[in-house]
């Protein structure tokens, strides 16, 4: 099956990609996350992103309360929960776009659920809590499992691969096969080789320039690299923002097929793709 074929069954809702790849809003209900951080803190502002990044193209909605910025600090599941599901809450039935959980904790991807997350996104890759799974397969969402080197607390220490991309993709591969043998249906799995989480600058690089090869896993691919560090390096670009090099990499990205693009700047990046597409 060709990359553009696949599917993401998020419960009732079928995500497909043979118009491009799928957008994925981010919507950070944090004070610390290394972009945005507290600009979206209150459930009503956060909201209010979540209804203008929809209304500039995105098809998923990401709602986090944990920043996983390198040396963040870890969250109470309780405060997690204060911190998203209001805003779960507030956008359903006010969003066709499907609604993302990201968080690496059972108890607030089952919450989530609970209200009508369709889709859990675990930076974990579903080993973070030995729960998770059994979440995962008791529910319908669709479930995105990334690879990192270590923890948030400790992933940018020095990383080291024999080879990052051959190392990661046996990586996904062996969590694409746990999840199915956990009973997780294969059209409900997504996979990201986790751009920035435990990697240098030199294998963020190598993994763009190879991302071809995680279609060997026939999964669908999400990939998250709106406005990290290597951006900033590779175009000299010193703002927070580097909105001009995200988007250039969700081109180059797109052009290789990657099935999900989880970004900041959903309308700039948007407006791209259909130029990209018109003259393709």
């Amino acid at each position: 099956m060709k990359p553009s074929e696949r599917i993401w069954q998020a419960g009732d809702k079928r995500l497909t990609f043979e118009s491009g790849p799928a957008l994925m809003g981010i919507v950070n209900v944090t004070p610390d996350s290394f972009s945005d951080g507290g600009k979206f803190f209150s459930p009503s502002d956060a909201v209010d992103h979540a209804l203008r990044l929809e209304d500039e193209g995105a098809s998923i909605l990401d709602i986090g309360g944990e920043s996983t910025r390198p040396y963040s600090e870890a969250v109470a599941v309780d405060d997690e929960l204060a911190r998203v599901v209001p805003v779960l809450e507030s956008l359903m039935g006010r969003v066709s776009a499907v609604v993302s959980i990201d968080t690496s904790k059972a108890a607030v991807a089952q919450a989530a659920v609970d209200v009508g997350a369709k889709i859990i996104n675990d930076v974990t890759g579903l080993e973070g809590d030995p729960e998770m799974i059994d979440v995962a397969r008791n529910c319908q969402a669709g479930i995105c499992a990334m690879h990192m080197q270590g923890t948030p607390q400790t992933m940018q220490d020095s990383p080291s691969y024999t080879n990052v991309t051959e190392d990661i993709l046996s990586y996904l591969i062996s969590r694409r096969d746990a999840l199915l043998d956990a009973g997780i249906d294969a059209a409900r799995v997504c996979l990201d080789p986790g751009i920035g989480f435990g990697k240098s600058h030199d294998h963020n690089i190598q993994l763009i320039r190879q991302c071809t090869r995680f279609h060997e896993t026939q999964c669908p691919i999400l990939v998250g690299h709106s406005r990290k560090g290597f951006i900033g390096k590779l175009s000299g670009d010193k703002s927070a923002e580097r909105i001009s090099g995200s988007v250039a990499v969700s081109l180059d990205l797109a052009r290789k097929g990657v099935q999900v693009l989880r970004i900041h700047d959903v309308g700039q990046t948007h407006r791209a793709l259909l130029c990209q597409s018109a003259i393709a």
